[in-house]
């Protein structure tokens, strides 16, 4: 099966070895660089937008905790980038996601490592932590062209109070842009499968 390498090639699962063991420390070392690089604070992503605007790239934005990131995500972001020709991804701070009722579990990763394992995919271009429970804040600031959610939201609804209300997207709208919805992939979630995780750690 084609596997996706760290600079968005396919390469083959059985060349995944070699791959691996003919990279040098100093390559590893740039590529890791490379994610990081992709991991921005507000003010740092605001310029890159520009930058991107500059070159008439349309930036499309969602955003989310991604803790245990599985194939519905995998499934979702890349539909998402492919609205657009750049990709900017929010992620929740760890506080925050104490916030957001996730559960006291959560988040089982910790912000640093859930951004940079986003940043790791080739079709995301940037990655922002913020720390409020939604990303209002970041999304006024960078004022995507496109803004997406995922599962029961509705483009549509206007009223902040309803459950399917995409938090930012009146202010999109405003500025001229558009806002979509993406549906989950059936059989995918987080809660899924951290109960799956821990049903199998009790059985031991």
């Amino acid at each position: 099966m084609p596997l996706i390498a760290a600079n968005g090639q396919l390469i083959n699962s059985g060349e995944t070895t070699g791959a691996a063991s003919s990279l040098s420390s100093h390559q590893r070392k740039n590529t890791m660089h490379q994610l990081e690089y992709k991991i921005m604070d507000h003010g740092s992503c605001d310029e890159q937008v520009h930058d991107w605007r500059t070159n008439k790239q349309r930036v499309v934005f969602t955003n989310g905790v991604f803790d245990l990131l599985h194939r519905g995500h995998i499934d979702y972001l890349l539909k998402a980038s492919q609205l657009g020709d750049k990709l900017v991804v929010g992620i929740n701070n760890d506080a925050s996601v104490k916030q957001i009722n996730k559960g006291t579990s959560r988040p089982i990763k910790d912000e640093y490592s859930r951004a940079l394992i986003m940043a790791a995919l080739y079709f995301v271009d940037a990655v922002v932590v913020f720390s409020e429970p939604t990303p209002l804040n970041l999304i006024e600031i960078i004022s995507p062209d496109v803004l997406v959610k995922g599962g029961d939201y509705s483009a549509e609804e206007t009223n902040p109070d309803s459950a399917g209300y995409i938090v930012g997207s009146d202010h999109v709208k405003q500025k001229g842009g558009t806002v979509k919805v993406i549906p989950f992939l059936p059989g995918y979630s987080t809660t899924a499968l951290e109960q799956k995780i821990i049903d199998a750690h009790l059985k031991k």
